[in-house]
């Protein structure tokens, strides 16, 4: 296991020591913190962490190792990982390698050793904020690396689904009997958010983040689903766009994470930066259609900005805010009135996480069903 010093320095000056994890080097991104206590494969290579570096709250970490089945996609795409306690041993039947050896072998620069109860708690009193790790042995000193850490560019403006969103579209096949066809527009897509519409049986163009309204119903869509993915929801103009377009032609529609804030962008909403986001598979949301509360995965840093307390008229109907966060009443949901299209800021995929939220994927279906009808 890695074990030379590695710091940690947040741009607004303060400093964390540790020893290296993963790779030795240096790394910068936006300092976000995890409450999930598993699933750090599925989180390590979600692609909304695109230039971000991961916080665990939970203070064991790696116990189970690293198998070839969990990822969410091709990579790693954290830009950096911190823990307190790594497991020495990985210990389950599936386990291919240590995570450390994972994070070596993707480059992927890390700390362990830190404190990170005092991490998350300054980072929840300040905010999500730019971060460096630090390791080897030619480390600066702090005034000289916390120069370098403001150097490093904001989360708010950056836009990030095309650098993680596939090159060439590719279908994820039904299984079974196919029912319907969906255009997945990938700004981040997790690779079981395919496999549980394929359950359903979807079969599933995945485009990439720039396709047009005319590579979208070149499939001859019976639904169009907007992904996750990672940046700043304001950049992305060309999805909003697209989606515009869809709910123009009443095509059914499903979009998730930043899928919900370009729905809010295509009604007319804004979106602003949240203080240190959600990150997790614990959160709290509340259906506003049943009542229900959902334990469900979240990853998201960005939020729309809706009323909660009336409908709203759009440029497409009527609007509601179908789900709502109980921990800060956040906007978790959008819902069109007038025509087929909905949307969630969570992850109702649950890789790893709660199921409470996969009915969603039966609510698009039916959408479909009814559209067909």
């Amino acid at each position: 296991m890695s074990g030379s010093t590695a710091v940690l320095v947040l741009e607004d000056g303060r400093v964390f020591r540790g020893r290296s994890y993963g790779a030795v080097g240096e790394t910068f991104g936006e300092a976000v913190f995890s409450t999930g206590m598993t699933g750090y494969q599925e989180t390590l290579t979600d692609p909304s962490y695109h230039r971000q570096v991961v916080v665990m709250t939970a203070p064991h970490v790696g116990n189970t190792g690293v198998n070839d089945e969990d990822p969410e996609s091709s990579r790693i795409w954290v830009a950096g990982y911190v823990v307190r306690d790594p497991a020495r041993r990985p210990s389950n039947w599936r386990s291919r390698r240590s995570l450390d050896e994972e994070l070596v072998g993707q480059g992927v620069v890390g700390i362990s050793g830190v404190d990170t109860r005092a991490l998350t708690r300054h980072l929840r009193e300040r905010g999500a904020m730019r971060v460096g790790i630090f390791s080897g042995e030619k480390v600066a000193d702090d005034a000289a690396l916390l120069a370098r850490v403001k150097e490093a560019p904001q989360m708010k403006g950056a836009n990030l689904s095309a650098e993680v969103a596939t090159k060439e579209a590719y279908v994820v096949p039904a299984i079974g009997t196919k029912k319907f066809t969906v255009a997945a527009v990938d700004l981040g897509i997790k690779g079981m958010t395919p496999h549980r519409m394929a359950e359903r049986g979807i079969e599933v163009h995945v485009l990439p983040a720039t396709a047009s309204v005319e590579d979208v119903y070149a499939v001859n869509p019976d639904g169009v689903f907007f992904s996750n993915g990672p940046g700043d929801p304001a950049t992305a103009d060309g999805p909003v766009a697209v989606m515009q377009a869809v709910l123009e032609r009443r095509t059914p529609l499903f979009g998730i994470c930043f899928g919900n804030q370009i729905l809010g962008r295509a009604l007319g909403f804004g979106t602003y930066k949240l203080k240190y986001g959600h990150r997790g598979i614990n959160q709290p949301v509340q259906d506003r259609t049943t009542g229900k509360v959902e334990v469900t995965a979240h990853n998201h840093g960005f939020a729309v900005d809706a009323p909660l307390d009336r409908v709203s008229e759009t440029p497409f109907g009527r609007a509601e805010v179908s789900h709502v966060c109980l921990n800060d009443q956040v906007v978790e949901g959008l819902q069109l009135l007038d025509r087929p299209a909905f949307s969630v800021q969570y992850h109702p995929e649950a890789a790893a996480g709660p199921h409470d939220a996969a009915y969603l994927f039966d609510r698009f279906v039916s959408l479909m069903e009814a559209e067909r009808a």
